[in-house]
């Protein structure tokens, strides 16, 4: 195998819930985010309801583009809170 000098991105899963104020819950956040972003989305548990809701889900992808997400779900009006530990692949 020839060294290139160029490292393979570093691919992470970050579990997070992501908290949607009413103004939000009918808006396609979730599928925005897959568009814009090369991120995978897996959804482990939700409630959602007419005036708020949730989502806790892992968030698979390359460091930098998960953090582009996240920061940019912060910028959508959504609360974001990391839960447990960022793990590596």
């Amino acid at each position: 195998m020839v060294d290139t000098g160029q490292r393979e991105p570093t691919v992470i899963r970050v579990r997070v819930k992501l908290t949607f104020p009413e103004s939000l819950v009918r808006e396609p956040i979730i599928a925005r985010m897959v568009r814009q972003f090369e991120i995978v989305p897996n959804i482990r548990r939700a409630d959602v309801g007419e005036d708020s809701g949730w989502i806790i889900c892992e968030l698979d992808g390359e460091a930098a583009v998960v953090d582009d997400a996240v920061h940019w779900l912060e910028d959508e009006g959504v609360q974001v809170d990391l839960l447990g530990d960022v793990v590596e692949s």
